[in-house]
């Protein structure tokens, strides 16, 4: 009998309860509602705890069939890291490094959807350590969309997270936080690459709180 399925629902569930016993996380439905359909939700980046969090906010058994990408250069940098992210988190690690990667993440990517898995993905490729709200995002999330356009693309802004655990922190700081799901973005027919990434990235900016502020300021 495969013992890490089970591992991986009480990891799963463990992990849920502690993130909501420390930041006191809330889901904010704003531009959809829990669903049964497949989808890729796509989120700011700033923390490592980050997939950790939005996935506290699924309902179980979505968060049950929830994969994160991760950057297979960090989470194999030793076996304590790969077996966590493989056998407990069971992470899709891709190699960010396209010079010297063996395998295509789209490929990676793709299987685990065609395998009925939902992503957690972070189009910004690494955690955001500037003062801006967003990187840049790369190519990922237009390929993904192009290939699987049945495929529901929901943004999910993170709030607070980058202070609850900062680069480099190893015990968490309890602080509130919330993660707002936006409305679903789709590819629209003809639409390139470059607006489809401009777009993408106004959905999920346009979730976040300060930015909302900031606006009404003038």
């Amino acid at each position: 009998m495969n013992a890490k399925p089970l591992l991986r629902r009480m990891a799963a569930m463990v992990l849920a309860g502690m993130a909501r016993a420390i930041t006191g996380v809330r889901p904010i439905w704003q531009g959809c509602a829990p669903s049964d359909r497949q989808r890729i939700y796509f989120a700011n980046h700033a923390s490592h705890g980050d997939f950790i969090l939005l996935s506290a906010c699924l309902p179980p058994q979505e968060r049950e069939r929830t994969r994160a990408v991760a950057g297979a250069d960090y989470w194999r940098k030793n076996k304590i890291r790969h077996v966590l992210a493989r056998d407990v988190l069971n992470t899709v690690l891709v190699e960010r490094n396209w010079v010297e990667r063996r395998e295509d993440p789209m490929v990676i990517m793709l299987d685990a959807l065609n395998d009925g898995h939902s992503l957690i993905i972070f189009p910004e490729g690494t955690r955001n350590m500037t003062e801006q709200p967003l990187l840049r995002f790369r190519s990922g999330i237009y390929n993904l969309a192009f290939a699987r356009p049945d495929v529901e693309l929901v943004p999910c802004w993170i709030e607070n997270m980058s202070r609850v655990l900062p680069k480099g922190a190893f015990l968490p700081v309890p602080l509130l936080c919330r993660v707002v799901f936006g409305a679903p973005v789709a590819l629209e027919s003809g639409e390139d690459r470059h607006a489809f990434l401009h777009r993408s990235q106004q959905a999920l900016l346009d979730l976040d709180p300060e930015h909302q502020r900031a606006l009404d300021r003038g």
